[in-house]
């Protein structure tokens, strides 16, 4: 169901098995959502296809702020589509296993910070898109503020149950 010419040739352009440890490599690019460890997972590929879609608009945002670097797939993804993209992770952990993930593909556009994605990354701001890799109850305020006008944030929101909100602000 995925349209977008751009996104789907960023999704081929990166191969997810690196960034999935080696017992659970043969499952690399099966649809579903994975463990990276520190109680965490890398999302299915659908997903992430389907939630840079919305973000994408049709449009080729130039600097994006990930929250919830993980594994560094998805931001590998992103620095596919964006002149920029900062990714911030809160587990130090992950944020090292991310850096060695990536290390390989030579992506000079992505950045990755460690911090509190809640806060955003404000001394980069504004963003063309804000995109949060794990549910949120609501959207944090600091990241609607970090959005530039006519720029797009998507989250899942909920606990229970999620579903995807898309934002664009005027």
């Amino acid at each position: 169901g995925i349209r977008d010419e751009a996104v789907l040739g960023a999704m081929t352009a990166v191969p997810r098995h690196i960034f999935i440890e080696e017992a659970l490599a043969s499952r690399a690019y099966e649809d579903t959502a994975l463990p990276i460890g520190f109680e965490q997972t890398i999302s299915q590929p659908f997903i992430v296809a389907r939630m840079i879609e919305a973000l994408r608009g049709g449009k080729s945002p130039a600097r994006i702020l990930e929250i919830g670097t993980g594994c560094g797939y998805q931001a590998a993804v992103l620095a596919q589509l964006a002149k920029e993209v900062y990714s911030v992770e809160r587990i130090a952990g992950l944020l090292e296993r991310a850096r060695a993930n990536l290390r390989a593909l030579r992506l000079a556009n992505l950045r990755l910070v460690h911090g509190d994605g809640v806060r955003g990354l404000a001394e980069a701001a504004p963003f063309d898109a804000i995109i949060l890799a794990a549910a949120a109850p609501a959207i944090p305020e600091a990241l609607l503020q970090q959005l530039a006008v006519g720029g797009r944030l998507i989250a899942p929101l909920g606990t229970s149950s999620q579903s995807l909100c898309l934002v664009e602000r005027t």
